[in-house]
């Protein structure tokens, strides 16, 4: 196992390596670059006008005169060695900083939704098999389906309304207010938000938690009626012993294998859903960094999304090579 392990590990450099080229091309790709931006802005803002000059100053300080395989080595050299993702532009600080205050709560957010998807989806995924064509079957695949069926946003949108108009509070947000955003943490600043913090996991949960019970029912069903079921059945097992023993591990290796992509697939779920509820989180950075050419934030936060997409398949091939050992020996 610590052998498997240790040879995952080792593929995730090289991929590690590719996928910060890409970003760096990616975030290279809208024409212009952050510095001409920021001129333009405060030409149009303040009315300030920038010499040639000190525009070209202000290029070769940051490097953008150089040749793009100068400019990735710089870029990832510093994130690599040094921490340092660079300036944002668009926050006038430290990429890397603004990165820092607003990972934490990304991915308290993410991974609330992620528990609240798994408590959900598996116990309700098992029931379905079990009672199939039952009523709770056909209410919970009618759930299931209009969970799937309701973008996130959309989710979201009507949880607002609904908070305004009927219990008269605002979801909005991750805290009661801006002055216990930006206090120290304490036990009374985590009790707030956890009060508020449970409405976007849900919301972001919901569509990841309606396709894994769909995933769960199907796969369970399939080993339910298979040979070896009948004939542990015929040996005397007890139903919920039979069922936890066999069928349900075996059932849950697509379930677990959909670790790798549910991660990655709720941060990004999250983007929208924090510009519409209004989240503190690394989702409307993102677009902002974009949309106002802000290389470094954007490339930082696009950087580590990736790096948590590659933990989370790591994860998702440990779980895998424990419940089923021939995965493990095959690779």
């Amino acid at each position: 196992m610590l052998t498997y392990i240790l040879r995952r590990l080792l593929y995730m450099i090289p991929v590690m390596f590719i996928i910060s080229i890409l970003v760096f091309l990616t975030i290279q790709l809208p024409p212009g670059d952050p510095i001409t931006k920021m001129i333009e802005n405060q030409r149009l803002q303040q009315g300030r006008v920038f010499s040639e000059k000190d525009i070209e100053m202000m290029q070769a300080r940051f490097g953008y005169g150089d040749p793009l395989p100068v400019q990735y080595t710089k870029w990832i050299g510093n994130i690599v060695l040094r921490g340092d993702f660079g300036y944002s532009f668009y926050k006038r600080e430290e990429a890397g900083k603004v990165i820092a205050d607003l990972m934490p709560l990304t991915i308290a957010i993410s991974l609330g939704s992620f528990i609240f998807t798994w408590i959900v989806a598996l116990p309700i995924g098992v029931l379905s098999a079990v009672r199939q064509y039952s009523i709770a079957d056909y209410v919970f695949t009618f759930i299931g389906f209009i969970g799937l069926a309701i973008p996130n946003f959309l989710l979201a949108l009507i949880l607002l309304v609904l908070g305004l108009t009927t219990f008269h509070t605002s979801f909005t947000g991750l805290f009661s207010s801006a002055e216990i955003q930006q206090a120290p943490w304490s036990l009374a600043k985590v009790w707030d938000l956890l009060k508020h913090a449970w409405v976007p996991m849900v919301v972001i949960g919901t569509g990841g938690t309606a396709g894994l019970i769909r995933i769960m029912r199907a796969n369970l069903l399939d080993e339910l009626h298979k040979p070896y079921v009948e004939t542990a059945r015929a040996k005397g097992l007890s139903e919920m012993r039979l069922l936890v023993k066999y069928p349900l591990r075996h059932a849950m290796n697509p379930f677990v294998s959909g670790f790798a992509y549910l991660l990655p697939y709720l941060v990004a779920g999250e983007a929208i859903v924090a510009i519409v509820m209004n989240l503190p989180t690394e989702g409307p950075t993102l677009l902002n960094s974009l949309l106002n050419l802000d290389v470094y934030l954007g490339g930082g936060i696009l950087l580590l999304i990736s790096f948590m997409t590659l933990i989370s398949t790591l994860l998702s091939d440990i779980l895998l090579a424990w419940l089923d050992p021939r995965i493990r020996y095959g690779n």
